[in-house]
């Protein structure tokens, strides 16, 4: 929290002085201005985020595993198979 704070200061104290840095500046002068301080300030801003400690050390909660599927069985079907009835063993699970 203290890097976001100090990041976020940072960010307005160099738009500040950009902004107040050329008082006789002609109008388009200021989109100069305003990239520059966007891109300083994401640096800034970027730099405090990616310097941060990761949000890990929290308490993880794992499901238990639910109770085994019922078991398999054999089951004798009959299919047509163009010529004749055919009768198969076909394993079934649910």
């Amino acid at each position: 929290m203290n890097k976001t704070l100090v990041a976020a200061l940072t960010v307005a104290t160099v738009a500040g002085s950009l902004v107040t840095a050329t008082p006789s500046a002609k109008a388009g002068d200021g989109v100069g201005a305003g990239i520059a301080a966007g891109l300083i300030g994401g640096a800034i801003v970027g730099g405090a985020i990616a310097s941060s400690r990761p949000a890990y050390g929290g308490p993880v909660y794992v499901a238990e595993p639910g109770p085994p599927p019922p078991p398999c069985y054999w089951r004798r079907e009959r299919y047509w198979d163009g010529y004749g009835w055919v009768v198969r063993p076909v394993r079934v699970c649910y």
